[in-house]
């Protein structure tokens, strides 16, 4: 077996059975990898029948695919509304460990974070520190997706401070990735657990510190906050452990 065609079965492989288990976002993701290492394959097969037998599976594998991808759409536009916070402009109290805390769990699997900003320093550090919670408290968690918009300008620092981040996750055994979407405007977190957290500033609702030297400056339960609203939706459906 050519070495092309070993890796498409190990990655379609592994997506089946995370299908299985419900790990949705990384079994949809080892499809889209998997088919198109398939596809290679069979560009380059000249026997007749074997390049047939290469466009069936990827017919096949396709189809699931485009299932499981309209599954985790769903995820996004069903569920009854679980809990509204409107967090006041200059209040504090408002940390990621009250907003996501009750949520993040052993049940929680996999997290998709849709978030169009995510350049700036502050914004990629905020980005980290949402993980670390995700991590110490979801002790199932094995994937962190992450959409958002690429940024042109900067000379791929925000490209460099995601392999930086993916790097760091795989160490405790968590997958990340990031995808690019230049359409994209919703903020929300995604979690496997069924819950949906909408923030109407995404995780970019805290205000600078005025100085490193005072409260707030690294525990965020102390740090000002910009005026928002938080809605939590729950999905029996879309919960997967």
């Amino acid at each position: 077996m050519a070495t092309g065609q070993m890796m498409a079965v190990t990655l379609l492989t592994r997506a089946i059975e995370y299908d299985v288990v419900g790990r949705k976002l990384e079994a949809l993701k080892l499809y889209e990898d998997g088919i198109e290492s398939l596809l290679k394959e069979s560009k380059a097969e000249t026997d007749p029948k074997r390049k047939q037998h290469f466009q069936n599976k990827i017919l096949e594998y396709m189809n699931r695919a485009e299932q499981v991808k309209e599954l985790v759409s769903r995820w996004k536009n069903k569920g009854v509304i679980s809990d509204k916070i409107h967090i006041v402009e200059g209040s504090t109290g408002y940390s990621y460990s009250r907003i996501f805390g009750k949520y993040f769990n052993d049940d929680v699997r996999e997290i998709l974070i849709e978030e169009p900003y995510v350049r700036d320093h502050y914004q990629v550090c905020n980005l980290v520190m949402f993980c670390e919670l995700a991590v110490s408290s979801c002790r199932n968690v094995k994937y962190i997706q992450l959409t958002t918009v690429k940024d042109a300008k900067n000379n791929n620092e925000q490209g460099r401070a995601f392999d930086t981040l993916k790097e760091s996750l795989q160490k405790h055994t968590v997958k990340f990735v990031v995808e690019y979407s230049e359409h994209m405007h919703d903020r929300q977190v995604i979690l496997s657990n069924g819950y949906v957290v909408k923030i109407g500033r995404g995780l970019n609702y805290f205000k600078p510190s005025p100085s490193k030297y005072c409260l707030g400056a690294f525990n965020y339960h102390f740090r000002e906050c910009r005026e928002t609203n938080v809605d939590v939706f729950y999905c029996p459906e879309n919960n997967k452990s």
